[in-house]
């Protein structure tokens, strides 16, 4: 028998395919395992916990949760706050001057009686959870916080796959489908298709993989213009890889002199390097966000290659679009949901169990799916090039591959 008598969920970071499902993947494995037990739900992530702010999840809820796997989003909010950055949190009014997050959040936990946190986000999520956790120990207040990996990068060391990635990739591919139609609005037309990915390209070269499914199951008559080859991949550029500008420049105005266009398929973290390193230069300053990343709309990585390969291919109009906020907030696929069935039924067995950590499939351990143990939880797990499906889409495309680069985490 369980000493679990009270359980809260919250949601944070960015937004994934995956939320809304795991909320009713948890709300429907508690009422079948333990349906005594209270379950709350923090609003807006930390920022609801520091300010007290959450819901029940009433009979009422429980019995219309399937319903929450039908929409994206997450229906108890989301916001980006670490707990361990004192500063951000005084000025965004989420506690006084003087006090610290961990001290307020750990209050509200007591006071709320809350036995388990199940914190749904990405590493920086689930590590800021297990620096709560970690306090309240030295605190001795009994906490058991278990997450699940949300990110549609794909990128959280040693999770094999992230709740979410998949359903991204299938609907980045969807978009793209109706923004490639703009190639025939103008004569050497150049189409940059930017993807979320800020340190890994996963997602890139997955949606990149996805459109091409769809396009193998159309048909086209190239005699009236309509061919494959003027919707087709013709690159793909990912922060991992060596990129050699002049080079591609020089293989896709080859192309772009044939077909009329280029569609290029860009993870928004590839070059950011080397466009921060010019802003810099400059003498201008680059906005990062509380967990000091670069914020990317700032540094605008699509436009500075659309601007780049204009010049060297000779494009007459560039279009680049961001695939990001339509595919982040899409319902959970059917791959997902039941990647995501499995890991919340672990969530809720572990945390009967007061187990903690981050339930996911293992890399470093057979994959197995098991509570991974929080430490091990690292973000920024660079994309690796040398997987036999992304050769596969690079011959396709005719692209060579340039060196795996060393990735930061």
């Amino acid at each position: 028998m369980s000493d679990v008598k009270k359980v809260a969920f919250l949601t944070a970071g960015g937004l994934a395919p995956c939320l809304s499902s795991a909320i009713a993947a948890l709300i429907e494995r508690y009422s079948e395992v333990a349906p005594e037990v209270e379950l709350i739900a923090y609003t807006s992530g930390y920022k609801g916990l520091l300010l007290g702010e959450s819901l029940p999840i009433t009979d009422e809820i429980r019995k219309q949760a399937a319903v929450l796997y039908k929409h994206g989003g997450s229906p108890i909010g989301n916001s980006r706050v670490k707990l361990t950055n004192v500063k951000d949190c005084v000025k965004r009014g989420l506690v006084q001057e003087g006090e610290n997050p961990l001290e307020v959040a750990a209050a509200q936990l007591t006071k709320d009686g809350v036995d388990v946190l199940h914190t749904i986000g990405g590493d920086d999520t689930n590590t800021t959870a297990a620096d709560l956790a970690a306090f309240l120990a030295d605190n001795d207040y009994e906490l058991t916080v278990v997450g699940l990996p949300k990110t549609i990068d794909n990128d959280v060391i040693p999770i094999k796959q992230s709740l979410g990635a998949w359903t991204a990739a299938e609907e980045g591919a969807k978009y793209f489908a109706n923004v490639v139609a703009e190639h025939n609005a103008n004569p050497r037309m150049l189409i940059v298709h930017e993807v979320m990915g800020r340190n890994c390209g996963w997602l890139t070269a997955a949606t990149a993989v996805e459109y091409r499914k769809l396009l193998d199951a159309m048909d086209f008559v190239p005699g009236i213009g309509l061919s494959r080859a003027r919707k087709e991949v013709h690159a793909v550029f990912v922060p991992e890889m060596e990129i050699d500008l002049e080079a591609e420049a020089a293989r896709l105005k080859a192309v772009m002199d044939e077909t009329d266009c280029i569609n290029l398929f860009i993870s928004e973290g590839a070059g950011v390097e080397a466009i921060v390193a010019q802003m810099e230069a400059r003498g201008e300053d680059v906005p990062r966000d509380a967990f000091g990343h670069v914020k990317l709309d700032a540094v605008n990585p699509g436009a500075w290659f659309g601007k780049q390969f204009a010049q060297m291919l000779g494009a007459e109009k560039v279009l680049v679009q961001k695939s990001g906020y339509y595919s982040r907030a899409a319902p959970s696929n059917d791959a997902d949901i039941e990647l995501i069935r499995r890991c919340a039924h672990l969530a809720a067995d572990c945390a009967l169990r007061r187990e903690t950590g981050v339930i996911g499939e293992d890399e470093e351990q057979g994959d197995t799916l098991r509570a991974i143990e929080f430490p091990r939880i690292k973000g920024g797990k660079p994309f690796n090039i040398d997987f036999a499906w992304f050769d596969e889409l690079l011959a396709g495309i005719g692209q060579s591959k340039g060196a795996q680069l060393e990735v930061a985490h």
